[in-house]
């Protein structure tokens, strides 16, 4: 193991600015950055985080807290996390909860006592989350990501779920649809589901229409046939679904073609997250976009700013679009008597 001096002298430079390019790289040039980390390379070198971290009072590391990692929705987002976190000089160290409080709450209070710089957190229900509530007592700074809470000022990077799935709807109403209804896993878990409730009963009551309870799933990505089958039958079947998720939809497709429904000819399907996979399905699925990358990014970028001390403006939701796929269609006609 050799030490910094060498590696300094091999890259042409002082050992005051060979140790800033490893603790604070985003304060030294490209080029004499990328001459610093060539010739540790070549040398063996490897500082010492620990030393630095007792010195600096700096572990840069950054907490990160998702539901899941089985959901391409937060994979997608984390990538992009961990590529803006490790452009400033920072590493992440990441949990899953699935959507459990206690876990939340288990894994928040592990970063902490590993000393994070900061938090960028997604739990299941914001606004009755004692973790988010303990930490506004905390000297550390957290971004929720996803999470809009209403009752606890904490910065946010989200979608405004309620007005995108209003629109949702309102695509479906427009087609022809009338006897629409929303599939979602445990609805109580998870905030966002409820706003997406919301804005599908805002276009129902908009349009005259009684919106139809929740056709909750015991799972949020994978839909239950026997759950969703009497929401079928009858002369108020429904003629168009709208999940909370698009792992929920692809899900929900499958099953109904297994079962002999035709989608989108007998029911159409839409989505939420714009996940690259419901592209590739057949029939490809229809979906709200949500800017995941973007998402990250402006995480990580806010969440910076606030370890700075500086005081940054708050993020407005960010825009979705509506993606169309094959999932969709007018509804059938039914014949006459």
């Amino acid at each position: 193991m050799t030490d910094l001096l060498r590696v300094a002298k091999l890259a042409g430079v002082s050992r005051a600015t060979a140790a800033r390019a490893f603790s604070s790289p985003e304060l030294v040039r490209e080029e004499t950055r990328l001459k610093v980390f060539a010739a540790s390379d070549a040398l063996g070198f490897r500082p010492n985080l620990i030393a630095r971290q007792l010195r600096t009072q700096s572990s840069r590391t950054l907490g990160v807290l998702l539901p899941s990692l089985s959901n391409p929705v937060f994979a997608e987002q984390l990538q992009a996390m961990e590529v803006a976190a490790q452009q400033r000089g920072y590493g992440l160290l990441i949990a899953t909860s699935d959507y459990q409080p206690q876990r939340e709450a288990d894994i928040v209070e592990n970063m902490l006592r590993q000393r994070v710089d900061g938090l960028v957190l997604t739990v299941a229900d914001a606004d009755s989350s004692q973790v988010l509530a303990n930490l506004q007592r905390e000297d550390v700074p957290v971004v929720l990501v996803h999470n809009a809470p209403q009752k606890i000022t904490l910065p946010s990077v989200c979608v405004d779920n309620r007005q995108a799935m209003r629109q949702a709807t309102g695509h479906l109403l427009g087609l022809g649809h009338r006897h629409i209804g929303m599939i979602a896993g445990p609805i109580l878990q998870s905030d966002r589901a409820l706003q997406r409730y919301q804005g599908y009963c805002d276009a129902m009551n908009a349009a005259g229409l009684t919106p139809a309870a929740v056709l909750e799933m015991p799972s949020h990505t994978r839909s239950d046939l026997q759950t969703l089958q009497p929401a079928l039958q009858g002369h108020q079947a429904m003629t168009a679904l709208l999940c909370t998720n698009d792992l929920l939809a692809i899900s929900v497709i499958g099953e109904l073609l297994r079962a002999g429904y035709r989608v989108p000819q007998q029911i159409s399907i839409i989505g939420f997250d714009g996940i690259d996979l419901g592209r590739l399905v057949y029939p490809s699925l229809s979906s709200v976009v949500q800017p995941l990358q973007n998402m990250g990014t402006q995480a990580i970028a806010h969440l910076l700013a606030l370890i700075a001390g500086q005081r940054p403006d708050p993020v407005a939701p960010l825009p979705v679009q509506l993606r169309l796929g094959e999932s969709i269609a007018p509804p059938p006609v039914l014949p006459l008597p």
